[in-house]
């Protein structure tokens, strides 16, 4: 997982999007309390109004356009903490609130133009909000907020009477607020995604073999054993388990070295990942030679067919030794079993389907090895 030097952003956009889908629940909570605050102080600040210009049209004017901020901050709080929003449709209501209060503040700025230097200050404020308390994209913070801040200046001269160095002062004041906060948005994201990417690092050793790369028994045991049999049993789906031992490995230890049985592991694991599906299929280092594949919503015949395939490459499969000197060919036993859930009775366990396919890969060994033994259990 490298990062964006400009953004702090991941480059690649898989790794931001598994990033943004973890951080998700987090990323609605905090958007939801920013936005809340927000509108509560926005209504707050229409006493200012008053106090500047009286009770006069152009403050019942500032505090409709207050109002209008509140109903479409609080809205919008409300949808992302109620509603189970995409990662896009939150940023959205990130953007709707953010332009409605900025073209609020836009309104006060020109029906108060005495006031430049509280404005200035007013909207460095919000812009620290936007870059650093606000979830969003640094480009899309970056551009509403380059923009508020052009519009600002612009209006800046048009209405007020500040001096050519005043207005240069403050032009420059706001561009350094903008850098601050990219700068300081940045590091936050830096920061976010290195303590993910420990994380992930972190859960890949403990949920995966060093060696082969594929899952381990602690995975097998913490997630599959429950979760891939609950989803089988709720939508009446076959489930099949496919368990698989490379034949003679002990010879291969014993004849080249435990550096080349190695190298004959990783070769099967990567060819046996290679022909299941990613992301749907599991496959799992069940002992020192022993593989396990578990196929959700696959049925007797599917396994039947991966378990062929899967026992012919593997015998046409060349594994050069770690000196380059030999050529390590060998073959693997596989049992198959299967449960219909469709027609099976509550109660089945991923355990007794498993131990059905170790059965069958015994059967496989004993009737010669380099085959394929399978049973359907209901």
């Amino acid at each position: 997982m490298k990062f964006n030097r400009i953004s702090g952003e991941f480059t690649l956009a898989a790794d931001e999007a598994a990033y943004l889908d973890a951080k998700q629940g987090q990323t609605r909570s905090q958007l939801a309390f920013t936005l809340a605050f927000y509108a509560l102080f926005y209504v707050l600040f229409s006493v200012t109004d008053l106090a500047a210009l009286g009770p006069v049209p152009a403050a019942w004017q500032l505090l409709a356009a207050r109002l209008a901020v509140a109903v479409t901050a609080g809205c919008c709080a409300w949808v992302v903490w109620r509603r189970p929003l995409s990662v896009r449709a939150t940023r959205l209501a990130a953007i709707v609130a953010e332009t409605v209060a900025l073209g609020c503040f836009m309104l006060v700025v020109v029906l108060r133009p005495t006031e430049m230097h509280w404005h200035a200050m007013s909207l460095a404020l919000m812009l620290a909000v936007i870059y650093l308390y606000i979830p969003n994209r640094l480009w899309h913070a970056l551009a509403l907020a380059g923009l508020s801040t052009a519009v600002f200046i612009a209006i800046a001269q048009h209405v007020s009477h500040m001096r050519f160095a005043d207005t240069l002062t403050m032009g420059m004041l706001m561009v350094l607020a903008n850098t601050f906060g990219v700068l300081a948005a940045r590091r936050l994201n830096r920061i976010a995604r290195e303590e993910f990417r420990s994380q992930v690092a972190l859960r890949h050793a403990a949920e995966r073999d060093h060696l082969t790369g594929c899952y381990n028994r602690r995975y097998l045991h913490e997630h599959l054993m429950g979760n891939e049999l609950a989803r089988a049993e709720r939508f009446a789906h076959s489930l099949t388990v496919l368990l698989c031992d490379i034949d003679h490995f002990k010879r291969i230890n014993d004849t080249h070295g435990h550096a080349d049985g190695d190298a004959v592991l990783r070769s099967f694991a990567v060819l046996l990942k290679s022909l299941t599906r990613e992301h749907v299929d599991s496959v799992v280092r069940y002992g020192g030679e022993e593989f396990l594949a578990v196929l959700p919503e696959t049925d007797l015949a599917g396994g039947v067919r991966l378990a062929e395939r899967l026992r012919s490459a593997f015998a046409a499969t060349a594994t050069r030794s770690i000196d380059g000197s030999a050529s390590l060919r060998t073959t693997a036993s596989f049992g198959v079993a299967t449960v219909d859930f469709a027609r099976a009775e509550p109660g089945y366990t991923l355990g007794e389907l498993i131990s059905s396919a170790d059965k069958m890969m015994y059967h496989a060994k004993r009737n010669g090895r380099n085959r394929v033994e399978a049973l359907q259990i209901w």
